[in-house]
């Protein structure tokens, strides 16, 4: 293993300071810089590990994301006065900065934001004591809510919808006179329209990469070959003003329907009219709170209604804070996850898109050429096809991990283990995220071209979401039962007959064991 390569943007490693700050990939915001961290006094570290970025096949254009993005702020403190050390090779972050502190000057110490990804905070708060002793740890300032008042509550089966009422009276956010604006606090029954047919969402706003971004490009073609995707057409913001940029052209252009058509899938449309501005506010480039704060502004000036506004707003505050705390109360045992036992490889579609499937096809193809879809293709069609084929669910997670940008371990583990797949067994959602055929027709315009009808429930041509659902819960009966929300679906199947039931078992049979993998 070769050792890190020190380097000082500047040329000039006598400059660093007796104080460090490591600033991670996630964290690349000044304004969250601890106070004592100041330019002209501390010196920034950044850290990009060949072998970090390998440990799963990432996928190419999210290397380029995080590498160019991390470069371009390392950049942007520099020219506000900050001596930048920028360390690179084929060892661990940790192990770069461990090299730092017990190679280099022995008067420098080393401060660092918590992380919020569960190894790197434990391999730096694993050092030796004499290293320790030269390090301190701030607090993470980068979500609202602190895990430490949450985890056990939520571990223990506390509600999304209750911990998302009490942000909202904390916060403030859409509230008047404690009561919350509109009179109801959910307005998810209005965001559940079909895209009509004319309707074409404006796409999201793109940047030419320029010269850093096109180095990390020719560096990722050259050592990232193997990887999944290609860097060919990377067009995402890379620095906060191009972050702002997309920002305001996500509420200028597309915000007052986004609430309408949240749940909606179209052929050809990645983003519909989402923001995908998660990529950005998940390594810091704007924040939560920005978001938010612009959302409500939208609402007050009566350019967006309140259903668009309070479904944005509670992605942010409500499920994206109740995750992170998720993710901290059930790590790491969570990591192991599978209550269903499934066993079976991924299914070779998820690499290719090649299958007679139209959605599952539709909804691979963005991940493959921009690393990103919107939550609805991830949670009802890529998850829902996972469990129903009994793939194990730990694969989907890696699967998901590589292949999105906006996927730090913190986000995407809760999502797939906990909600989309019921891996945990129901500590964070009350159901299996399952569905036949029926939910994608009446959500999108994939079933109309399909090699399969989605009418039919048997069958050589029939939609296999339709038998592999009742499969699934013919399978896993107490799942359904014991919540009382879904437990007519039990009700319906008892009042299959015997020989349907036997079809539908018989051709789940068939097309699991069939399936490429």
């Amino acid at each position: 293993m070769s050792k890190p390569i020190l380097e000082s943007l500047d040329g000039d490693r006598r400059k660093t300071s007796t104080h460090c700050h490591f600033v991670n990939a996630d964290q690349l915001n000044r304004g969250h810089f601890p106070d004592e961290v100041k330019a002209g006094e501390t010196s920034l570290v950044f850290c990009e590990s060949a072998i970090d970025m390998k440990r799963l096949p990432f996928h190419q254009k999210k290397v380029v994301y995080t590498w160019s993005a991390q470069r371009h702020f390392a950049k942007e403190c520099e020219e506000a006065g900050f001596h930048i050390v920028y360390l690179k090779g084929d060892e661990t972050a940790s192990a770069q900065i461990k090299s730092l502190l017990s190679e280099g000057r022995d008067d420098i110490t080393l401060s660092y934001m918590k992380p919020a990804e569960w190894d790197l905070r434990h391999e730096l708060r694993d050092f030796p004591e004499s290293l320790k002793n030269r390090m301190k740890e701030y607090p993470n300032t980068f979500f609202l809510s602190d895990p430490e008042e949450w985890k056990k509550k939520i571990a223990g089966g506390y509600l999304m919808e209750y911990f998302y009422r009490e942000m909202r009276k904390r916060t403030g956010y859409l509230m008047k006179d404690g009561k919350p604006e509109g009179g109801d606090w959910n307005y998810d029954k209005e965001n559940r329209k079909k895209l009509p047919k004319n309707n074409q969402p404006p796409a999201p706003v793109s940047f030419r990469p320029d010269d850093i971004t096109k180095e990390v490009m020719e560096e990722v073609i050259r050592d990232f070959k193997e990887n999944w995707g290609e860097t060919d057409g990377f067009n995402y913001a890379v620095t906060r003003e191009e972050a702002l940029r997309a920002t305001r052209d996500f509420f200028d252009k597309r915000f007052r329907d986004f609430g309408p058509y949240e749940d909606a899938m179209a052929v050809g449309e990645y983003t519909i009219y989402h923001s995908t501005l998660s990529i950005y506010m998940n390594n810091g480039l704007i924040t939560a709170e920005e978001l938010c704060e612009r959302a409500i502004e939208a609402w007050e000036a009566g350019e967006a209604p309140i259903n668009s506004v309070e479904g944005y707003v509670r992605q942010i505050i409500g499920w994206r804070e109740y995750i992170r705390n998720y993710y901290e109360a059930m790590m790491p045992d969570v990591r192991e996850a599978n209550t269903f036992g499934f066993k079976n490889a991924i299914p070779e579609a998820y690499w290719t898109g090649d299958t007679k499937m139209k959605c599952i096809s539709e909804c691979v193809k963005p991940v493959q050429e921009t690393g990103y879809s919107h939550h609805i293709p991830r949670l009802m069609v890529l998850s829902n096809y996972s469990n129903l084929t009994e793939t194990d669910p730990r694969e989907l997670l890696k699967w998901f991990h590589y292949g999105y940008l906006d996927a730090w371990e913190w986000v995407v583990l809760p999502n797939v283990l906990g909600m989309s797949t019921f891996a945990d067994g129901g500590v964070l959602a009350s159901k299996p995220y399952v569905s036949s055929g029926n939910y994608i027709n009446k959500m999108s315009d994939y079933c109309k071209n399909c090699h399969y009808s989605v009418s039919k429930k048997t069958g050589e041509k029939a939609c296999p979401f339709n038998y592999l659902y009742w499969n699934f819960v013919d399978k896993h009966r107490e799942a359904f039962e014991e919540n009382g929300r879904v437990s007519f679906m039990i009700n319906m199947l008892n009042k299959k007959s015997n020989e349907e039931l036997t079809e539908i078992r018989e051709s789940s049979e068939k097309y699991i064991d069939a399936l490429a993998r």
